[in-house]
């Protein structure tokens, strides 16, 4: 037991700074430094959270009878949420969307989505998922309503909820056929058992691992937002708060493609070819789930002109590029995947930390309302070109280091089936592009309108943000060898 709980002394420390957190809220209500307080036991739980993190070992094996992975890949994503939160806590300090006097409760939801993610990123056991999951859930959906009175803010987080229950209880389902062909939940058991239900030929067998695959998925796919698992995200990203969203749009996605790769690869093993032979074809699914994702992410982003909804279908469309990796099932598969997200988060929240700035002075998030930035607030606009750049892909910046590992995972496959992945990736790359410059041409090319054509500043804050978020993301295209060596230490999944 004392290894047990010496293997979630992070976790441990997280749920003690959760509960310091109520305590200083509750203490402090009406007290003038009441925010800044709890904003400051919230950074320094992350703080004694990572040191718990810094001092485990890289690899300790299983914990709680299996229930939970203490190894290197684990470690590795809860270090990016713990980076994530860091952020989020920041841009939750500067926007105007964080009611002063709920900023203890937007912390305490914050870190209590952390810890599901902390937990999600490391479970090997198929009730572990499911209970990781809602833990992860649960806080989204009250953050998505954050916003008391807002229209827009309570249709999300009712969506987000409808879509949710629906989600878990499909997920649910196909865990419990999978216990009954398995005989465990162990998801590292369910492969030799499950295979020979797969190999044996019996028709029942094989209608019943399907759809506990299928159903399985769906709590993966709406994780991550894939297709047509979306359907929540346009709307949950336009109405819920930005530093949230930010959040939103990094962490719960690199948890669900932590927790697929686990299931995938621990469950029904690496693949041999993308339909192998007496096994399930969860490379072809997944595949084919990718293209479906990146090309109906990207189609609809052309017709958006709102821009949270514009980069919420540019994440599903993201989700889809991860996708293609997670299909290859292979090491560097793996490694493409994380070597992306990290990328993604610096990128993607930089993009919403900007989006928060624009959308401050007069609370419209249009694309009308980026016209003229770039005379207006050069430093602004040229960041949020760097992050939109990225997110397309193109060099010398660390997009395009990330979607060339995704690529190259394909390609090295030498199988036709990933040849043609790669090639509806790289045309939705380009289409990518349109809808990204279309944002990049209001700011450079676009005359501001007349009631908005005087310049203006993003405060001191909200611009070293935007630099820390900016440097990584210009840093990691030119210099990603130290980022590439941390994950090749760090991808072996204990199979």
């Amino acid at each position: 037991m004392g290894t047990n709980l010496a293997g979630i002394a992070p976790e441990l420390a997280l749920t003690a700074t959760i509960f310091v957190l109520v305590v200083v809220d509750i203490v402090l209500r009406g007290h003038a430094a009441r925010r800044r307080v709890v904003g400051g036991v919230a950074i320094l739980g992350l703080v004694a959270t990572a040191l718990a993190f810094a001092a485990l070992p890289a690899d300790a094996g299983p914990l709680f009878h299996g229930m939970l992975a203490l190894d290197g890949f684990a470690v590795f994503f809860k270090g990016l949420f713990l980076a994530a939160a860091f952020l989020a806590i920041l841009f939750g300090a500067i926007s105007d969307e964080i009611q002063r006097s709920r900023y203890g409760e937007y912390l305490i939801l914050l870190l209590c989505l952390t810890l599901g993610l902390s937990l999600l990123a490391a479970a090997r056991n198929l009730l572990m998922i499911y209970l990781s999951l809602e833990l992860v859930s649960l806080p989204s959906y009250i953050l998505a309503g954050f916003r008391r009175g807002d229209r827009q803010s309570s249709e999300a987080a009712l969506k987000y909820v409808i879509f949710g229950a629906a989600s878990s209880g499909l997920m649910l389902y196909g865990f419990s056929l999978l216990y009954g062909l398995a005989g465990t939940l162990d998801v590292s058991g369910i492969g030799p058992r499950v295979m020979s239900v797969a190999s044996g030929g019996d028709a029942a067998g094989m209608l019943a691992l399907a759809l506990a695959v299928l159903f399985a998925l769906v709590g993966f796919g709406y994780k991550v937002a894939a297709v047509p698992f979306h359907m929540w995200c346009p709307d949950v990203y336009q109405g819920a708060p930005t530093p949230f969203v930010a959040f939103l749009s990094v962490g719960p996605k690199a948890a669900g493609m932590a927790a697929l790769l686990r299931f995938l690869l621990l469950g029904f093993g690496a693949p041999h070819g993308w339909l192998p032979a007496g096994a399930f074809p969860w490379p072809a699914l997944i595949g084919i789930l990718s293209v479906a994702t990146m090309t109906v992410g990207n189609l609809i982003a052309i017709a958006q002109e709102n821009v949270k909804r514009l980069l919420a279908y540019s994440s599903i469309a993201h989700a889809g590029y991860m996708l293609m990796a997670v299909a290859v099932g292979s090491d560097a598969g793996v490694r493409a995947v994380m070597l992306y997200l990290p990328i993604y988060l610096f990128m993607n929240m930089g993009a919403f930390l900007a989006v928060m700035a624009v959308r401050a002075p007069s609370g419209d998030e249009s694309i009308a309302a980026y016209r003229g930035l770039g005379a207006r607030s050069p430093f602004l606009a040229v960041t949020l070109a760097i992050f939109l750049f990225s997110l397309t892909g193109l060099p010398p910046l660390a997009g395009f280091i990330g979607k060339f590992y995704l690529f190259a995972a394909l390609l090295s496959t030498r199988l036709t089936f990933f040849y043609v992945v790669a090639l509806i990736g790289v045309l939705n790359s380009v289409i990518s592009l349109y809808y990204y410059v279309r944002i990049v041409r209001a700011m450079f090319l676009e005359k501001a309108p007349a009631e908005a054509a005087g310049a203006f500043a993003p405060g001191r804050a909200s611009a070293v943000l935007l630099a820390v978020c900016a440097i990584p993301t210009v840093l990691l295209g030119i210099w990603w060898g130290p980022l590439a060596g941390l994950v090749a230490q760090a991808a072996a999944l204990a199979r």
